[in-house]
């Protein structure tokens, strides 16, 4: 495998291996996905430091960090309390983590990284984490009796059709936020790659619009769609 992590010089849409070590006998390789992520996961944990620091000197009249760090928590917590009400409470963390960490990655491609999200390996997992907050609070909820009648409606013939579309969640998920974010990516990649001598300053437009625009609605429409399954799973309760 290739070394590379940016998305300049040499531009290569595919996931390359940085480096690797080996383990109980086998090959592992530390991919650009990995450090990428990293990256992010880093600039996450960064801010909320500094917020928690802020909050700990929090002034009457915020400014500064302190209003930033203020304004990303309304917002968050307004988005879910939109979508799940009285629940909002119970899930606005977990929301609010996956927000952050989907939105700076696909956002990634500004700063030059490739983004993790256009890695199946990191949306998979997001969906599977989703998937089995659905499955809990479904139990949870709704009981073995009320989850296996779920099923079975409006027949029990059409059983193995509803399981195949709960399977069929974390599966849409994933392809959907890793597909669109991995178009962007390719599309730049092919940009630098086959127009690189007229490259300069115009590609910006198009960044904006596959890392910023684009990558803010899927993490938006990720987020929206956990939310919805959520909510459905836990009923009126």
């Amino acid at each position: 495998m290739n070394n590379g992590i940016l998305l300049s010089g040499e531009v290569d849409f595919m996931v390359k291996g940085v480096f690797s070590y080996h383990i109980f006998g086998q090959e592992v390789w530390i991919t650009t996905t990995h450090v990428c992520m990293s990256i992010v996961i880093l600039s996450i944990i960064v801010f909320c430091v500094l917020a928690k620091r802020s909050m700990l000197r929090a002034e009457a009249v915020p400014g500064g960090f302190q209003n930033i760090a203020e304004l990303v928590v309304e917002l968050l917590d307004g988005v879910v309390e939109g979508s799940m009400g009285k629940n909002a409470i119970k899930f606005a963390n977990y929301i609010g983590t996956i927000f952050i960490f989907i939105l700076l990655s696909n956002i990634s491609g500004l700063f030059g990284l490739r983004p993790p999200t256009a890695d199946y390996g990191v949306t998979l997992p997001l969906g599977v984490i989703t998937f089995c907050l659905i499955f809990f609070n479904k139990i949870k909820y709704q009981k073995v009796s009320g989850f296996l009648k779920g099923l079975c409606e409006p027949w029990p013939i059409w059983a193995p059709i509803n399981v195949i579309g709960d399977v069929a969640v974390p599966i849409s998920l994933s392809l959907r936020l890793f597909a669109n974010v991995l178009s962007g990516t390719v599309m730049m990649a092919l940009v630098y790659s086959l127009l690189s001598k007229i490259a300069i300053a115009w590609p910006a437009a198009l960044h904006v619009y596959f890392d910023l625009f684009s990558g803010a609605i899927q993490t938006y429409v990720f987020c929206m769609l956990t939310m919805t399954y959520i909510t459905d799973a836990i009923g009126d309760k």
